[in-house]
């Protein structure tokens, strides 16, 4: 995984402005900490900063080859193409010859070959760039989850563009500027696409090929999750889905440095691990796994309407019957409410998400597992493409007029907008903003002929959650782990998947009335029988009041810097009444307020935004 950035002036020679193309470049260190350079030739200026997976020695970018006539194309490559070797042996047929190994050098190829069509021939997780010479233009390329990040900033005559915010934001022409939509996206959890919370900037979307030429800059969408008819009946559905997550799994293994996996203890990760390790078994090789803990999580645990049980048995189970080499990552309060791991957290998602303790935990178990492995399979995304939410079997959440997983959210998170003041909340209309991204989202689904009106309802569901919901996990599981050099891969986001799946009918989906019945049985085999009859639990929250006692008395030191700008936004009032609850009485709502507004603050201390509410 790498760092890509980038900047093409069509009226400048940008030979005179390296200075400028390495402070961009040098905001990607965590991304790549392996390796770093730069490629300016007249208007076009590419930085990479990498981390070596594929090819130690040979994957050097930017990377260029030349066409017949001798004119470069440059790449700059963040990502993994899977099926590299299949498409390499196409490239060398067609008489392209390699110097590497890597599979930078097959897409950049591929580029020569089939030209921005070589989007749709990748497998993978990707974000990339090519500068083309002779035709003078400038392709950005995602892929089509949105694995990968990429954002662009249209200038007067050309594109700034980077892998995170921070490489554009640190040119002098892009503004630092956030507006009302910016802020509305901080506060309603939904994703809207192409949005980039600094006003002027924009992301690739996924699936998405954008161009930029003297001529301005053109879209063009190179896969989308579209509707068709699936004619497999159950036991055919079921292996196919094994079949499929076979196939995937042994792809996104391929790597020349250590490899894990990430353990919950949840059917996902455990139907992925126990594949890993079935496949490694056939080369010898043992599994590393990891998981994350709390002190006293198991002992004292306390079950809620959204998780039942610890994790931690589970994980166990696991380990034992899969035969991982397993590692529990213990964390306590201090640790989640330490201000120098929210600082860290701050910058590498650039935004204040206000994701509290399991933000921290996360970034804290990444550079835990950064001292063994560099690449992660996770089983993140199962929930999306099989159906694992509880607002897939709620339903009023089924039959609302709105994104499904808001319906009770503020119930089961807390409500984090009560913590503003009368007149931003008005300013803002979330509700309204939120009803229009809902039914933007939904003109997009297409109904089979013969679609009964609940499989209708519940596709649109589907399409939501791998469409909207989905995005924002992916973006924080990118950020948290390339902000300590670790490459996190989602087998669960193989497009051949996500396809499949979708289309199957939601009766197939829940063949036996609970959440994720085609993956359980697909990988039954493979998992203890407490994972196999366990419910759905999500990313697990500390439950220790030390924590709620740190955040308070870290709202105090803030209350007590009275003109600090965040206070245009958060009521005074609220925060102070929230810094002096009794801890043990200390609701919901309040922990992620007091979260959510600590994380204000700080993205306000370090990224000094102009915040407009008109």
């Amino acid at each position: 995984m790498c760092g890509i950035t980038g900047w093409i002036s069509f009226d400048r020679d940008l030979r005179s402005e390296q200075e400028t193309v390495d402070a961009m470049t040098e905001t990607m260190a965590c991304r790549g900490p392996d390796d770093r350079g730069t490629w300016v030739q007249g208007p076009a200026a590419l930085g990479h900063c990498r981390l070596a997976i594929i090819d130690l020695p040979g994957g050097r970018q930017p990377m260029t080859a030349e066409r017949a006539d001798g004119s470069p194309v440059t790449l700059v490559y963040s990502g993994e193409a899977y099926n590299f070797g299949e498409l390499r042996k196409e490239l060398v047929s067609r008489g392209h010859r390699f110097t590497t190994g890597s599979d930078t050098e097959v897409v950049l190829r591929g580029y020569l070959e089939w030209g921005e069509e070589v989007a749709g021939r990748l497998n993978g997780m990707f974000a990339f760039a090519v500068w083309d010479e002779q035709r003078r233009r400038l392709v950005m390329v995602r892929d089509r989850m949105g694995i990968k990040p990429f954002y662009y900033y249209p200038t007067p005559d050309g594109v700034l563009f980077g892998s995170e915010p921070k490489a554009i934001l640190a040119h002098p022409l892009a503004g630092r500027n956030v507006g009302l939509d910016g802020l509305r996206e901080l506060f309603a959890f939904v994703k809207t696409p192409g949005h980039a919370i600094w006003e002027g900037m924009r992301e690739v979307e996924p699936g998405t090929v954008v161009t930029v030429d003297r001529d301005g800059l053109r879209r063009h969408v190179y896969w989308s999750l579209r509707t068709r008819a699936h004619i497999d009946d159950r036991d055919t559905s079921i292996a196919r889905v094994r079949t499929l997550l076979d196939d995937i799994v042994r792809r996104q293994l391929v790597a020349d440095v250590p490899r894990c996996t990430l353990l919950s203890g949840g059917l996902d990760s455990s139907a992925m691990t126990a594949l890993a390790a079935r496949q490694l078994d056939e080369t010898d090789e043992t599994v590393r796994s990891f998981a994350v803990d709390f002190v006293g999580r198991t002992e004292h645990f306390v079950a809620d309407e959204l998780r039942a049980t610890p994790d931690t048995p589970y994980v166990h189970d696991v380990a034992r019957l899969a035969g991982t080499d397993h590692q529990d990552i213990v964390l306590d309060s201090a640790d989640l409410a330490d201000p120098d791991v929210r600082a860290k957290v701050i910058r590498a998602r650039d935004i204040p998400m206000g994701f509290g303790d399991m933000d921290a935990s996360l970034y804290l178990l990444f550079k835990a597992i950064r001292r063994h492995s560099t690449v992660a399979l996770s089983g993140e995304s199962a929930d999306e493409v099989f159906g694992g939410y509880k607002q897939f079997f709620d339903e009023e959440a089924r039959r609302a007029d709105t994104f499904p997983w808001l319906v009770r959210f503020a119930e089961h998170f807390g409500d984090d907008g009560n913590i503003l003041n009368p007149a931003v909340t008005a300013s803002l209309d979330l509700g309204s903003y939120i009803q229009d991204g809902y039914r933007s989202a939904v003109r997009d689904v297409e109904r089979l002929d013969g679609e009964s009106d609940f499989e209708f309802r519940m596709r649109k569901i589907c399409y939501l959650h791998l469409t909207r919901f989905v995005r924002i996990l992916l973006d924080r599981k990118d950020r948290a782990s390339m902000a300590v050099g670790l490459e996190v891969r989602v087998p669960f986001c193989d497009h051949r998947l996500v396809e499949y799946v979708y289309n199957t009918p939601w009766a197939l989906k829940s063949f036996d009335g609970r959440e994720k019945s085609l993956l359980r049985e697909a990988t039954a085999d493979l998992l203890p029988k407490s994972v196999y009859g366990r419910v759905k639990s999500p990313y697990p929250s500390t439950q220790d009041p030390q924590y709620a006692v740190a955040l308070q008395h870290h709202a105090k030191d803030l209350l007590s810097r009275s003109s600090h700008p965040v206070f245009d936004l958060v009521d005074r009032n609220w925060l102070k009444r929230a810094a002096h609850h009794e801890a043990p009485q200390i609701t919901q709502a309040s922990r992620r307020g007091l979260e959510k507004t600590l994380d204000l603050a700080l993205w306000w201390d370090m990224y000094s935004p102009t915040v407009t509410l008109s």
